[in-house]
């Protein structure tokens, strides 16, 4: 039974792989468009929310992703408004020089945030390649995330946003091909323990409350990475941008609700300490083939993540620099700067910094949607959009102000 479990789960791998990769499906421009989003939403959040969850507050997780994503749909939706509404207003002569302030101010602390977020992508790439080899060597972990990141340079530089995006076509197909085959997986253990009467045994949360929802508020940035959409005008309509952006949002959320459904019943063996690393030994348990599949996982994760982020940040350069530099120059300097934080910071303590700015940006994107939506739109639907704004103003500003990294 557990051989077959195993053959079962790499079958299911390799046959959605297989449906994801057909050329009718990759060459599908609106698929096209939602990869970018995707990777990104699904990049390092889906390795670290379990166990993030798991610690803060146990088996009442599956709750809490519920309100995350919720919350983060909310935002994406000020997002699909901005690109609507808030694009035009941008270009039109009589602009405000507030609202120009507040969207240069924003795209600053995006771009930044991307260059970071790179890196981080790709430096926790390494830390799972090095997991599987055994080794833990710093000098060589920089040394492979270096070589990628060039990769990525060099293929963004040479052949331009189509290569890029044929490369996180392949890397999102496979890792999504892996995810479902967790779930299978997970879907069968959670069978197996509710028939054997075990199920699930009741973790309770920490008991610092206000800590939880310091940390809670800073796992909003987990299901970052919609915004990306935003920054694909040169390639895509307006419409075909909103619409990639709102599925990347429904399938991702609902794939990180459905995976912390099913992880709750491992939440009794959750390691105290948590791990960038952490979730191969969480699902041991499920199936031996797992931690194996999850590590390729991971590696197509950062990896497409990082070739998503590289792409909506060449998109914010292209825009905040009037067209003066193309794409393709863009990506080379992303890389360029990445490649220099790889070698000069500490990254994985530039990240808090990261989703800290993060979450600003999306607290100035939503003070535009704001102005906007007074300026433009008129009764009922003018009130709506201004009551909605100002309440995830204030989420937002707790987030920027209170929120807090599990680590």
């Amino acid at each position: 039974m557990i051989i077959l479990l195993n053959v079962a789960l790499v079958t299911v791998a390799i046959v959605v792989a297989v449906i994801l990769l057909w050329p009718t499906v990759r060459h599908n421009r609106m698929w096209r468009a939602t990869v970018t989003p995707l990777a990104s939403i699904i990049g390092s959040g889906f390795l670290v929310i379990v166990p993030l969850l798991g610690n803060v507050v146990g088996t009442e997780a599956i709750w809490f992703m519920v309100v995350i994503v919720l919350l983060a749909y909310a935002i994406g939706g000020v997002i699909r408004f901005n690109i609507q509404y808030t694009e035009p207003a941008l270009a039109r002569p009589s602009v405000s020089a507030s609202l120009q302030g507040i969207n240069y101010l924003a795209d600053f602390l995006l771009g930044l945030s991307y260059i970071i977020s790179v890196s981080f992508y790709i430096r926790l790439l390494a830390s799972f390649v090095m997991r599987g080899a055994g080794d833990q060597n710093e000098l060589v972990a920089r040394g492979i995330t270096t070589a990628v990141l060039l990769f990525i340079g060099i293929m963004g530089f040479w052949k331009g946003l189509n290569r890029l995006e044929e490369l996180e076509e392949y890397a999102v197909s496979i890792k999504l091909s892996i995810i479902v085959s967790l779930l299978v997986g997970l879907v069968f253990f959670n069978i197996k323990g509710w028939s054997s009467g075990a199920g699930i045994t009741a973790v309770p949360p920490d008991s610092d409350w206000w800590h939880n929802i310091r940390v809670l508020a800073g796992t909003l940035l987990v299901v970052q990475g919609f915004e990306t959409s935003r920054y694909l005008g040169s390639e895509y309509s307006t419409s075909l941008r909103i619409k990639s952006m709102r599925w990347a949002q429904i399938v991702s959320g609902l794939i990180y609700i459905v995976f912390v459904a099913l992880a709750t019943i491992l939440l009794t063996d959750l390691p105290a300490k948590i791990s960038d690393t952490g979730i191969i030994d969480i699902v041991r348990p499920v199936a031996a083939v797992l931690p194996a599949m999850l590590i390729v996982a991971a590696v197509m994760s950062q990896f497409s993540a990082a070739v998503a982020d590289t792409v909506g940040g060449g998109g914010l350069l292209t825009e905040s620099f009037k067209k003066k530099i193309i794409l393709k120059q863009s990506y080379g300097l992303i890389i360029v700067l990445a490649i220099v934080l790889i070698w000069t910071a500490n990254i994985f303590g530039l990240i808090a910094w990261a989703s800290r700015a993060f979450a600003l940006y999306y607290l100035l994107q939503t003070v535009e949607a704001f102005m906007v939506a007074s300026h433009d739109l008129t009764g009922s639907k003018r009130l709506r959009m201004q009551i909605s704004t100002l309440l995830l103003i204030a989420v937002l500003a707790f987030v920027v102000i209170f929120a807090v990294s599990a680590g």
